[in-house]
């Protein structure tokens, strides 16, 4: 948003296939994102190098054309280095540079003293390496770069965003087919939510929450006034809650107490609510401590839209009638509504799928009837009659540039936490295929019922501390301590551990992780804290130890 203006992928899933570079950075896509990995895998098939940028060997590196095992935490400190070989080697693009962004003297000042040698000391990769990545990338006709939590779950995750904005528009990788940034996001409906405004600092549709046009808009459509003061973002919800000025909350769809790091501090403010409603479809851990559990209907059961990550809007229909009582969200909130002197008269999804036209000028051209006919359409769609945008940034090319693209200079910093002499491991945290999130919806699913969490280890750090493979071990931070099975493996580095937070029953990984934020977006480093692990007797079960 602080870049371009829109705050979503500027590309669709079809350019995957039909580009000559894709560098997947912090993002673990085959596991986490096993349909966009399809649209990768054929890429590569059409003759796309893949590049993937991660600490941990996962699988899919079996298919990059080069894979380099970045530190944990020091990405800046890479892109910036490869921002620099493209400046030192003259590969920028001067035209593009000079045409459509602004700052750019300041960014080639920032990156100057990152030479892949310097880098090399902090990242872990060899200086050769990042000078033939960066050429690669530069030279590409079409490159695009892809990013999830890898890169936003740290105490300088929008920090980390910019750096890798900062290489496309270095190149002019941006705004023309098959040239990209794309953040890929990790639900199905992560985009449609941000795009309803379901941020503190934007109304639907992306306006900016302080646009008089935006703001103007809203209130005649809506017919009361927009709040002047902005609301708060999660995390400062959460202080908030700390400081008692918060003391009721309503959870719609989210599971905090599982998913927020510092997990036993959230679980003691959940606790110490006033009162706690939650709106969701199983039993979660957030839902064990409401007052009141109202009963929604999931996803094969509910009527409306989404928008994925390529700004796709699609239908979805009921397959099913929801179990029991449950029922849909937005009847739910509907009603809440109601219940406290409003009158909200929607009669189905589309009803409110049309005041979203109003609101929301991207949205405009999208009618339901054109979704069932066309299968989707991206966004920004203005009229009736326009096809929808399959990427974004074109404008960037033409003489009426308008908004340029700003660089935006950034500089490496550690991670919150790092390893000492008392906790001698780095964690770091992430998802395996098989499962979803915080485990609620998939851990029972018979096929994987009995399947456990584990700390994957490098053998040799196993070796030094005298653990086999399935030995019971005590994992402990500063902030708590879990008990789980050592997994031998070699996907991560020596001193660099890893567990996913899927199995709520078993072990809750985020009491673990550091509630170190991003003071711009407010996302915890989940990607980061230091740990040590004990043995635990083979006598004791991992039940009792818990």
């Amino acid at each position: 948003m602080t870049a371009f203006g829109t705050g979503a992928a500027t590309g669709s899933y079809d350019e995957l296939e039909n580009t000559d570079v894709i560098l997947v950075w912090g993002s673990n896509t085959q596991e986490c994102h096993p349909i966009i990995f399809n649209h990768m895998r054929r890429g590569i098939k059409n003759g796309a190098k893949m590049v993937v940028i991660d600490p941990r060997r996962i699988d899919q590196t079996k298919l990059a054309y080069k894979y380099l095992p970045v530190r944990v935490g020091t990405d800046i400190a890479l892109a910036n280095a490869m921002g620099h070989v493209i400046i030192e080697e003259n590969l920028v693009h001067q035209d593009f540079i000079q045409h459509a962004t602004e700052q750019f003297e300041l960014y080639k000042e920032a990156v100057h003293s990152y030479t892949p040698e310097y880098a090399e000391k902090i990242t872990g990769i060899p200086a050769d390496d990042i000078r033939e990545i960066a050429r690669l990338y530069a030279s590409a006709k079409k490159a695009t770069i892809c990013w999830t939590l890898g890169i936003t779950e740290h105490h300088n995750g929008t920090e980390n965003v910019f750096s890798l904005i900062n290489l496309a528009l270095l190149t002019g990788h941006i705004g023309k087919y098959g040239s990209g940034l794309n953040p890929l996001r990790g639900q199905n409906n992560v985009q449609g939510g941000g795009d309803m405004g379901a941020l503190p600092n934007r109304l639907v549709g992306g306006w900016d929450y302080d646009n008089p046009e935006g703001r103007r808009l809203h209130e005649q459509v809506w017919g009361v006034p927009i709040p002047e003061k902005m609301g708060k973002h999660q995390t400062l919800m959460l202080d908030a809650m700390e400081q008692k000025e918060i003391k009721a909350l309503y959870v719609i769809g989210e599971n905090p107490v599982q998913s927020d790091a510092d997990g036993n501090h959230i679980q003691k403010l959940f606790e110490n609510l006033e009162f706690l409603v939650v709106q969701d479809i199983l039993m979660t851990k957030t839902a064990m401590l409401a007052d009141v559990v109202l009963p929604a209907t999931g996803w094969a059961e509910n009527d409306g839209t989404l928008i994925n990550s390529e700004r796709r809007i699609q239908r979805v229909r009921p397959a099913l009638k929801g179990p029991g009582i449950s029922r849909h969200d937005h009847e739910i909130v509907q009603d809440v509504a109601k219940k406290m002197g409003v009158n909200w008269n929607y009669q189905s999804a589309e009803d409110i799928w049309e005041e979203i036209r109003l609101l929301a000028p991207n949205f405009a051209g999208v009618t339901y009837k054109r979704l069932d006919e066309e299968g989707g359409l991206q966004w920004p769609c203005p009229d009736e009659n326009h096809p929808g945008t399959p990427f974004l940034h074109s404008r960037l090319w033409s003489k009426e540039v308008g908004m340029k693209a700003k660089f935006m200079p950034t500089h490496y910093q550690p991670p919150a936490e790092v390893p000492d002499h008392e906790y001698p491991l780095m964690l770091t945290t992430g998802r395996r295929l098989q499962f979803y999130n915080t485990g609620v919806q998939t851990s029972n699913y018979k096929k994987v019922k009995n399947a456990e969490e584990g700390l994957e280890i490098h053998p040799e750090d196993a070796a030094q501390n005298g653990f086999n493979d399935g030995d019971p071990v005590k994992v402990s931070s500063r902030r708590g301590s879990v008990v789980t099975k050592i997994r031998i493996s070699n996907k991560q580095p020596r001193g660099l551990v890893f567990m996913t937070f899927h199995f709520p029953d078993q072990v809750s990984t985020n009491v673990l992780t550091i509630h170190a934020t991003d003071p711009l977006a407010g996302t915890a480093e989940f990607k980061a804290c230091a740990v040590k692990i004990e043995a635990l007797e083979e006598t004791i079960s991992l039940s009792e130890a818990q």
